[in-house]
């Protein structure tokens, strides 16, 4: 535990391991008091010093290790485990029994990753999950492809997100499928009933395309021509 590589840190590792997947973790305490984390507070479990960085905090049961770094003002908490050098960074939250693992993926800006969900790439090219995406439940993230991205445009201008895996939608507390989207909002308004059953529609239209590269031209397509993708 003499590791320095963090000058300023403001937590330290304690005496307290627990083996986890063939890695030693130590429990982290905030020795200075940052952001709405309190000087003494116990946090998750990290392999070293070279997983936490910035201003980001591990909490609860969550473990951070095997090369993965937590940066900037993300957070890792829950029982969430982030390994095999993901690198969580800006205001990112990885939150429940989310997963995150492998050398390339990225997960940045203001996304949430809670859950179930599984986050996973094996690939060499990067998987970047970055900007407002919300991803919960029990959705598989492997790529691009799984997940989109979409602007309110019409009244809220807040995000949505559709994930593949599952066929679910989370848009602002609502969680549920296509149909049951449409429903409530019809409930709320013709305009935004009109425009959430046209977005369901589009995907219910490209979602049989297994192809990821046929499938990434149809959202361009469709992005640019409504203005409604932000990935």
């Amino acid at each position: 535990m003499n590791e320095k590589d963090n000058m300023n840190r403001y937590y330290e590792l304690t005496d307290e391991t627990i083996e986890f997947d063939g890695h030693t973790l130590h429990r982290i305490v905030c020795t200075e008091s940052f952001r709405n984390v309190l000087k003494g507070t116990y946090g998750g479990f990290i392999e070293g010093y070279k997983n936490l960085k910035g201003t980001a905090w591990v909490d609860g049961a969550a473990k951070v290790y095997n090369g993965a770094v937590v940066s900037g003002q993300a957070l890792v908490a829950g029982h969430a485990c982030v390994n095999r050098y993901a690198y969580i960074s800006d205001r990112a939250v990885v939150d429940g029994n989310a997963y995150v693992s492998g050398n390339s993926v990225l997960i940045g800006g203001d996304v949430c990753i809670y859950g179930s969900v599984i986050v996973r790439s094996s690939s060499r090219f990067r998987l970047d999950i970055i900007g407002s995406a919300n991803i919960g439940g029990d959705a598989v993230i492997e790529s691009s492809y799984d997940y989109i991205v979409f602007k309110n445009w019409w009244s809220s201008g807040r995000y949505f997100t559709w994930t593949r895996s599952n066929d679910m939608w989370r848009v602002g507390c609502f969680y549920g499928t296509g149909k049951e989207l449409i429903a409530k909002a019809y409930k709320d308004s013709e305009v935004s009933g009109r425009e959430y059953e046209r977005v369901v529609k589009y995907v219910e239209a490209i979602k049989k395309v297994n192809k990821p590269t046929i499938f990434q031209r149809l959202k361009k397509l469709f992005c640019t021509t409504y203005d409604l993708c932000v990935n």
